[in-house]
């Protein structure tokens, strides 16, 4: 047992996520405003390909997390396995810039630059899956250095030294390497084990599973290459991109169930996921109103252009929460599921497992999903604007997205004794719908659009620090679990201040 405390590292790492939330704006900020739409385009579909380069990596990854968890001594054989994919994952890569290059107007060059970003974010993934089996609030660290470390290499070569999108990129590896410093010095004991090849047999054998998993999850990702390939353009990328940073802030949460997953693994009692999914609509909510509030004036941040997405921010905020919950609760049930503790198990038995369940229902609604936006993009090419283009695929996204999670939750009351505090849950929503509705409406009549962002940001951080304070003092008026949890955090504060 490692004794991992799920609170305890999911509110480290979501405040570290929350913090991200500024400096990803601010990188985010850098790039919008030096790049044109077709450059920040090819940056979201050089996001989209890597998809498809790091399917690979779960293969190893994957295992290493349910392994370490266990107390397994897997770590040195997963990192220099993850090495050796890599390779793998860099042909991959290339294959698909090259033909996504040729059917879009993005720059070839560009697309194959963006490689070398490919194995050392191997090596970063690596090192995340065996700190998340043992300290999974280190990924969160890793996470803060990388996001950090962007912002002045982002500044120096994209802003001050005018290197486009290959600055973005090379700013990007170079944000990696304090990451890996810091996931390798804590991960470093779990590391000098020696290499087992037993263990490499395991995963070459049980590959399919951590692939098959991944499949829905690549393919879900994928959909700009799926719009820039049938409309031949990146500028609705762009557009998408853009609202995605905005409307995904609520993916943040997710990292509240940081150390979910390990605790269940390891045998921790299920009344975790209870007091977790609590936690996360908490942090949610706000989170999901934040987006649709600075929906306009967040894109007007980034850079003017993009302010006519903004209906696609609030429908990606909206199917954004809806993901983040499933992903939990599919993450729940992975963790309760014990089939690779039998060494006897067969492949009917991993079949039958909740390991596969949920990937193949997910695998449906990936295939529905691209058919529907296809089939729209194709109907609809000619005749509507590139922006009316990008609120379908949002819109094709949130509707396919719901079904989904009703199966999930159903699938999960099922396998789990799972008793939700629905006067709570009320509390929060209600706080959410009454203090950013208020907001909504005071900030559309009294907030200036200056053009000099100098002057405009400030302002708009100061209407969201009045908003998220006003929610957090509303729901610890009213609410005793709010109250219980900060004064938690409170005396978590000063017991380690005294240390």
């Amino acid at each position: 047992m490692t004794g991992i405390r799920v609170t305890y590292s999911g509110l480290i790492s979501l405040a570290i996520r929350l913090f991200s939330i500024i400096t990803g704006l601010v990188f985010t900020l850098i790039v919008t405003r030096q790049l044109t739409i077709e450059e920040f385009g090819t940056w979201g579909l050089i996001s989209g390909i890597f998809i498809y380069a790091l399917a690979v990596h779960p293969i190893v990854g994957y295992w290493a997390t349910r392994e370490i968890a266990r107390g397994e001594n897997s770590g040195k054989t997963v990192l220099f396995s993850s090495s050796m994919f890599s390779i793998l994952g860099l042909g991959i890569y290339i294959i698909f810039a090259l033909f996504v290059g040729n059917q879009s107007d993005a720059e070839i060059s560009v697309l194959i630059f963006a490689a070398i970003l490919i194995p050392i974010m191997f090596v970063n993934d690596s090192l995340n899956a065996i700190n998340r089996g043992s300290h999974p609030q280190v990924v969160s660290y890793g996470f803060l250095a990388f996001e950090i470390t962007k912002i002045p290499l982002g500044l120096l070569l994209v802003y001050f030294w005018k290197m486009g999108l290959e600055g973005a990129i090379i700013a990007t590896f170079g944000a990696y390497i304090p990451s890996i410093m810091i996931l390798g010095i804590k991960a470093r004991p779990l590391i000098k084990n020696k290499f087992q090849i037993q263990f490499v047999k395991k995963w070459i054998k049980l590959f399919w599973v951590p692939t098959f998993r991944s499949v829905p999850s690549l393919l879900s990702l994928s959909d700009v290459i799926v719009f820039s390939v049938i409309t031949g353009s990146v500028s609705g990328v762009a557009y998408y991109t853009a609202a995605r940073t905005i409307g995904f802030l609520v993916n943040h949460t997710r990292s509240m169930s940081e150390g979910l997953y390990p605790k269940l693994l390891e045998g921790g009692h299920e009344n975790f996921l209870q007091d977790n999914l609590l936690k996360l609509f908490y942090f949610a909510f706000p989170l999901v109103g934040l987006s649709i509030v600075f929906a306009k004036p967040g894109l007007f941040v980034l850079n003017p252009i993009y302010q006519i997405a903004e209906i696609v921010v609030i429908i990606l905020a909206i199917r954004s929460f809806l993901t983040t919950l499933g992903k939990v609760l599919f993450q729940a049930l992975q963790g309760v599921d014990k089939v690779d503790m039998n060494k006897n198990a067969t492949f009917k038995d991993y079949v039958k497992s909740k390991l596969i369940l949920y990937p193949t229902f997910q695998l449906i609604r990936n295939a529905i999903y691209f058919g529907s936006l296809a089939i729209i993009l194709f109907m609809f090419n000619d005749t509507e604007s590139e922006i009316q283009l990008v609120i379908y695929w949002a819109f094709v996204g949130l509707v396919i997205e719901i079904p989904l999670i009703i199966y999930i939750y159903c699938l999960v009351r099922k396998n789990i004794s799972l008793k939700i505090d629905w006067k709570t849950l009320l509390k929060y929503l209600f706080s959410t719908i009454l203090i950013f509705s208020i907001f909504y409406y005071l900030i559309n009549h009294y907030l200036e659009y200056k053009i000099s962002i100098f002057e405009f940001l400030p302002e708009l951080m100061l209407w969201a620090i009045a908003i998220i304070g006003s929610y957090l003092g509303l729901t610890y008026l009213i609410d005793k679990n709010t109250q219980k949890l900060f004064n938690g955090i409170m005396k978590e504060f000063l017991k380690r201040n005294n240390n």
